[in-house]
């Protein structure tokens, strides 16, 4: 499985609440939450955003509180991938429970640019940026983990 697309970089620490601002969920509509997604730290994300897009950010992403609203967000607007110098523990699991592809690579976090293309390979975990040529290696999934992210999710995988 792969995806291909434009960077979105982040910085470290981007909480929940940042992803979906609280102000929003009064609904548990994900498309309808989707239109909301990083508003709060940029404003026209959805606009931009493509299918397939990646967002590159720092340490601790999807840090904050443990509402699962924030990586069904993402994976609803159409992000492809979000790689990450690390993510919340929380965070990881509910994103693997709702099936978006999550990778950790430092230094692909710490390189990549906003605006460049990549590139991405969840089954051996390469991560390409098409814009500078350069390749990074993060720690694929195990297979049964990448079985519940191409499943949609692990309630997806179970039937």
């Amino acid at each position: 499985m792969q995806t291909k697309g434009k960077v979105f970089k982040y910085p470290d620490n981007v909480d929940t609440d940042v992803i979906i601002p609280a102000r929003y969920l009064n609904t548990s509509d994900a498309a309808e939450l989707s239109k909301h997604c990083m508003e709060d730290i940029d404003a026209e994300f959805v606009n931009k955003l493509s299918s397939g897009d990646v967002i590159v950010a720092g340490w601790n992403f999807g840090c904050g509180s443990s509402r699962e609203h924030a990586p069904l967000v993402i994976k609803t607007s159409g992000v492809g991938c979000v790689i990450a110098k690390s993510f919340a523990r929380i965070f990881y699991r509910n994103a693997i429970n709702i099936g978006l592809p999550i990778l950790e690579c430092e230094q692909a976090a710490e390189e990549i640019c906003a605006g460049d293309e990549v590139s991405v390979d969840f089954d051996t975990g390469v991560i390409t940026n098409i814009t500078t040529n350069k390749t990074y290696q993060a720690q694929p999934f195990p297979e049964f983990i990448q079985n519940i992210i191409k499943s949609g999710g692990l309630l997806a995988s179970l039937k």
